[in-house]
């Protein structure tokens, strides 16, 4: 049967209602269904099922990146093994998360996440051996890891454009050493061929967090929300910010996109929501702009995604379409489908 992009999607059809096996994609992506150091809210294991059937509901047309849906766009059936290591990891942790850390096994939770983390390496890296480009669908922030980590080994030099409320530089987070919330921390002390991350939207951090940017020696620098909201108050362009935001990025970019970033009532029942943040139109100008400038987006991961214990699929909804964003704009960046 001839795939028709303008009628409405089968209930079965594959992400974004595509009919691409992942040998026929341009962009494979990988879903994650892990979230067991969730410090706050969590539902972000349920994430990439929810954004599938949301996604059915996206129209493939996108002005900005056009017939990207012609190059292909696969998303690989969620692993079980996955699931069933969450849900250990969750019940050892959470003692932890209620408030009470010395009955923990935070040995367990963090041999579970390197788990979680080997399944993720080997399946970005066999899928980048293949020529595709990989998207990774959490899932909590943690399972970014082995995705930079295997693409930084691709990509030396690699810069990381970290669109997040939270620094996510905390280490060893509640004792975990794969915390969501020491993601970057990991990167930065683990990956050493990831030259720079550059972070968009941070409004929630700590002391420790805040010393961390002032001494990395450029390596890290963050673009703090209040900053960015007061020069707009005080007549600066968005269009200027993110130019000043992408001129520090490197050639090669990866995205680690943590739905909070955006205004809370865009993702409300992500983990750790935080007033202010940006609109989903900034959000996707600076993905766009980051590949309009001529750098090559390799990689990128959506994460913290949560679909709520109520009926509405609002956030499944809102992550399907950065997710498309994503998608297309690696297309583009690398040339097909343009």
């Amino acid at each position: 049967m001839t795939f028709d992009p303008n009628s409405a999607s089968d209930p079965d059809s594959g992400i974004f209602g595509l009919p691409h096996t992942p040998e026929q994609a341009r962009v494979v992506l990988v879903p994650v269904p892990f979230e067991a150091t969730a410090s706050y809210g969590a539902g972000a294991a349920e994430a990439p099922g929810a954004i599938l059937r949301a996604s059915r509901q996206v129209d493939l047309f996108d002005v900005e990146t056009g017939r990207a849906y012609e190059a292909g766009i696969a998303l690989l059936p969620e692993p079980e093994s996955v699931r069933a290591w969450n849900a250990e990891a969750r019940r050892a942790a959470r003692s932890a998360t209620a408030g009470d850390r010395s009955s923990c096994d935070r040995a367990r939770v963090d041999a579970l996440c390197e788990r979680m983390n080997a399944w993720v390496r080997a399946t970005v890296q066999r899928w980048l051996e293949a020529g595709k480009i990989v998207g990774v669908l959490g899932g909590d922030h943690s399972v970014s890891f082995a995705a930079i980590e295997a693409h930084a080994r691709l990509h030396p030099g690699l810069g990381i454009l970290h669109i997040d409320a939270h620094a996510d530089l905390r280490h060893a987070y509640e004792g975990f050493t794969w915390s969501h919330a020491s993601i970057m921390d990991n990167v930065l002390e683990r990956i050493p061929d990831v030259a720079r991350v550059v972070q968009v939207g941070v409004r929630d951090l700590c002391d420790e967090e805040f010393m961390r940017i002032e001494r990395s020696a450029g390596r890290v620098h963050t673009w703090f929300d209040a900053e960015l909201a007061r020069e707009r108050f005080e007549g600066v362009t968005w269009a200027r910010q993110v130019e000043r935001i992408v001129e520090q990025l490197p050639r090669d970019v990866y995205i680690s996109f943590d739905v909070d970033a955006l205004d809370p009532k865009l993702c409300p029942h992500t983990g750790t929501p935080v007033p202010g943040g940006l609109s989903f139109s900034q959000a996707t100008y600076l993905v766009a702009r980051a590949v309009r400038s001529g750098r090559r987006l390799v990689g990128f991961d959506l994460v913290e995604v949560a679909p709520g214990a109520s009926a509405s699929e609002w956030d499944a909804n809102v992550g399907a379409r950065v997710l498309y964003k994503l998608a297309g704009w690696a297309i583009r960046s690398a040339g097909a489908g343009a």
